[in-house]
């Protein structure tokens, strides 16, 4: 028992002093051994796994789109290197969920007047196969931004529209407001995505608002086709209430609507076997079996961070057991289902300059996607994995094997060795692996010295270089993964628009 206390002791010594270790050089350990052969031997295996990839072609019972607002390609390097160092490795081998799908491809996401887009055209071109202007959802580019007028005849038929119409069952899942621009695009025809509300639209347009347009909220409650949505889950619960209704979280606060309509209620009585909740435990009590329409509103705004999510004060579901709720509901039918969930806060951390809450939201995203993948048959649904934009968001210097990716850069040396000290710029003073073109993070004047536990806190902006009041998307392309049913066509350099064909098809919708 001695040499057994002996052996415990020495370990738990060496345990310490590798922690210790990695804390004062700010590295993380590359768990494997790697040799020549290793390369060569993974190569080699790759190349056989490929070769053994089965090519799932024909009609697809179901198809899930997840949508990574704002996942541009050094959010995904970034986040799959967090995921693996916050399992202590070194993250660079790391994968995220769908980086394992078999087929991928790069997406032009410009619009059809934007060379950097926003996400209202961008999930347009996406959810409907036609490409429009900025600030739009599901019209085609004749109609004219905040023009109501202009948008009669023009609306494009979205894939959730005609999934409806075939007899599929719908869902929409979101982190941002259900009303925001990536999920209301699968549903509502508009000229401005900012008219979520009846109140939103008297504020930006009177003219609308006295020939009653119907604002974002309001489409989703009279959506016309099929026996509507069956799963929409997000936030926004203002844009759904009366502006006296007390909202059901905050006592002090109260909904937006200023035609009287409460449309939690009206969801209520327009569907059999519905429900509406507002808090974790109301969506626990949901009975995927018995609940055949189901709308989740979880916060006033967009919902929380999964980072923040536990201090939510009624509790909000992860977007991993929103997505498991709806496969649930949507499976009840027979005929098939379209699922669309999103991501939506990586978008609004890369705004906020905040590459931390940017890049755990990215890896919740691959959690879902990999909860989608335990709970259906790749024999007769295609999963595609994508990004509406990118963002101005970099990664540079020649960080060290291992570096913790939120941390400053340390270098090797010229004998391929780790660097005592952080790299510094030409005034002497640290910086660290990633950053941001523009945006909150530009401090003007001289650079701050900056210290490894400043800016590895999760509230920590990284640097930019021109100082805007949000950061701004990026116009290079995103990458959009796929397995299951026809995923073999995901391929090459494609249209934005040209995903929603892919899922059309698998679908067999009619052209």
């Amino acid at each position: 028992m001695k040499n057994l206390n002996n052996k415990f002791f020495c370990i738990l010594i060496s345990v310490t002093l590798l922690i210790t270790t990695f804390a004062q050089t700010n590295q993380f350990p590359v768990k494997r051994v790697e040799t020549p052969e290793t390369w060569s031997r993974d190569g080699w295996n790759a190349i056989e796994q490929a070769k053994k990839v089965k090519i799932r072609k024909g009609k697809a019972k179901n198809v899930i789109l997840f949508i990574g607002d704002g996942m541009g390609i050094t959010t995904l390097t970034a986040s799959r290197i967090l995921e693996g160092q916050l399992r202590g490795e070194s993250g660079e081998e790391n994968r995220l969920s769908f980086e394992e799908f078999p087929f991928s491809a790069f997406s032009k996401t410009y619009s059809t007047n934007q060379q950097t887009s926003d996400s209202a055209p961008t999930m347009s071109a996406i959810i409907s196969g036609i490409k429009t202007d900025e600030g739009v959802l599901s019209v085609n580019q004749n109609v004219v931004h905040g023009d109501y007028q202009t948008v009669k005849g023009n609306e494009t038929t979205t894939l959730l529209e005609m999934a409806e119409m075939k007899g599929l069952s719908t869902g929409v899942v979101t982190t941002a407001r259900l009303t925001h621009a990536t999920p209301g695009a699968c549903y509502a025809h508009t000229c401005d995505r900012d008219w979520e509300s009846d109140a939103d639209i008297s504020t930006r347009s009177k003219d609308a608002f006295i020939a009653k347009f119907p604002d974002i909220a309001r489409q989703l409650i009279e959506f016309p086709f099929g026996d509507g949505l069956e799963v929409a889950m997000g936030g926004g619960r203002p844009k759904f209430l009366p502006k006296d209704e007390i909202d059901p979280e905050y006592s002090d606060k109260k909904g937006e609507r200023l035609d009287g309509r409460n449309l939690t209620k009206e969801w209520i009585s327009k569907y059999k076997d519905s429900n509406y909740i507002f808090d974790k435990k109301g969506f626990d009590e949901i009975d995927s079996r018995k609940t055949k329409h189901l709308l989740g509103l979880f916060d006033r705004s967009h919902m929380q961070y999964e980072h923040d999510r536990p201090k939510d004060k009624a509790g909000e579901p992860s977007l991993s057991e929103m997505t498991s709720k709806a496969i649930d509901i949507l499976s009840n039918n027979k005929k098939g289902f379209f699922l669309m969930v999103e991501g939506g806060r990586i978008d609004h951390a890369h705004h906020d300059g905040n590459a931390f809450r940017a890049l755990t939201e990215t890896i919740e995203l691959s959690n879902a996607v990999r909860t989608a993948l335990s709970k259906v048959n790749l024999d007769e649904t295609l999963i595609v994995v994508t990004a509406d934009h990118s963002h101005t968001f970099n990664m540079g210097g020649y960080p060290i094997r291992g570096n913790n990716i939120l941390g400053l850069t340390q270098e090797v040396d010229g004998k391929g060795m780790l660097e005592e000290k952080p790299r510094t710029d030409k005034n002497g003073k640290p910086y660290t692996t990633l950053n941001y073109a523009n945006g909150k993070g530009a401090r003007g004047g001289e650079r701050p010295k900056l210290t490894q536990s400043e800016v590895t806190n999760p509230d920590y902006k990284q640097e930019a270089v021109i100082p805007l009041s949000d950061e701004t998307h990026g116009g290079e392309d995103v990458a959009i993964y796929a397995t299951g049913v026809n995923a073999y066509l995901i391929r090459g350099s494609m249209e934005e628009n040209w995903t929603f064909y892919v899922m059309a098809d698998a679908l067999r919708l009619k052209k």
